[in-house]
């Protein structure tokens, strides 16, 4: 191949690394313009980070943006139910049993002459409450038993491997039939440590596998060259680089843990009354369907909504999380 014969209009640029590059004058004139502004004055953008990719996506997201104005309503009416519904949700009178819808109680009477309405509001408080106190457990015990086995390996891994292989083993109604059957408490602890000791395998088995990916790469390879301890490679270089898949999970579950909490009260061995929760409305509501449909059908349509928010809300985080989707 002929050698390019030399050019005086040709110049010398830097690379912006160190070095330089043989070019001609006006593609040494532009390369050496700083990038920004149409002549180079303006500053260079810095690139956006996971976290702020994930938010620039969840703006520009409709169905995040409908699920989380459906989770905000739902946080505000289980801080203050009263702000639309002043009623009392424990005040029942027999004369109006199983009557339909009429003014001040648009959803009609239960079967003990309950508001549905009120009921149906002041049931939000404790499905949200038992939701995100038991996602926060699960996701932090699974997380901290999860990414200890998977950054130390070894007997550890192995020992947490059997034990939440033994916790998948056990079905999760009859579980909560058995154990929550023995427990006299009317409070939602004991429903949320039942889900909290079946729901942290599964955050653990994410967490452990993230945290072995994380550990593999480059960074976390020439940090521990460089005499970084374990707490600090483990806290400063690989948890912030493995907790999106486990942000995700969590958020999908924390739907599931709702939808678990209605059940588990449906079988009488939730919450109780005089509780407030929709799974007890659902169960009272059952033997009166055919005459009173309307108090099934509205603490039913609360948490399928509810359900389907958290479920939509991870849905979309899990598509600004992961790099593959974009």
């Amino acid at each position: 191949m002929p050698e390019e014969p030399y050019e005086p209009e040709r110049a010398i640029a830097g690379t912006g690394m160190g070095g330089t590059m043989d070019l001609g004058a006006s593609e040494a004139a532009t390369l050496e313009k700083t990038p920004g502004g149409p002549e180079g004055t303006g500053p260079q953008e810095k690139p956006r980070s996971l976290w702020s990719d994930a938010w620039h996506d969840l703006r520009r997201n409709p169905v995040f943006l409908v699920s989380g104005l459906v989770i905000l309503f739902l946080v505000v009416i289980s801080v203050r139910p009263s702000l639309i519904a002043s009623g009392n949700p424990l005040h029942c009178d027999l004369a109006k049993a199983q009557e339909g819808s009429q003014a001040g109680h648009p959803f009609g009477f239960n079967g003990q002459g309950c508001d549905v309405y009120t009921r149906t509001v002041h049931g939000a408080r404790t499905s949200v409450l038992v939701g995100v106190l038991s996602t926060l457990g699960v996701a932090v015990l699974g997380s901290v038993l999860g990414g200890l086995a998977g950054f130390f390996g070894g007997v550890w891994d192995a020992v947490l491997s059997r034990i939440t292989d033994i916790f998948f083993a056990i079905p999760v109604v009859l579980g909560g039939l058995v154990l929550l059957s023995v427990i006299t408490s009317n409070t939602v602890w004991p429903v949320i440590g039942f889900i909290v000791l079946l729901g942290w395998p599964q955050i653990s088995r994410i967490a452990r596998g993230s945290v072995i990916t994380a550990k593999q790469n480059d960074y976390v390879q020439a940090a521990r060259a460089l005499g970084a301890n374990s707490s600090r490679l483990l806290l400063r270089h690989i948890t912030p680089n493995a907790v999106a898949p486990v942000i995700v999970v969590a958020t999908i579950a924390l739907g599931t843990y709702i939808s678990l909490e209605a059940t588990l009260s449906f079988l009488g061995v939730g919450l109780k009354p005089p509780s407030v929760s929709w799974g007890i409305d659902i169960s009272a509501a059952a033997p009166y369907v055919r005459n009173a449909p309307h108090a099934l059908l509205w603490p039913s349509g609360a948490l399928a909504i509810t359900v389907l928010a958290f479920i939509m809300l991870g849905d979309a985080v899990r598509d600004a999380l992961d790099p593959k989707l974009r």
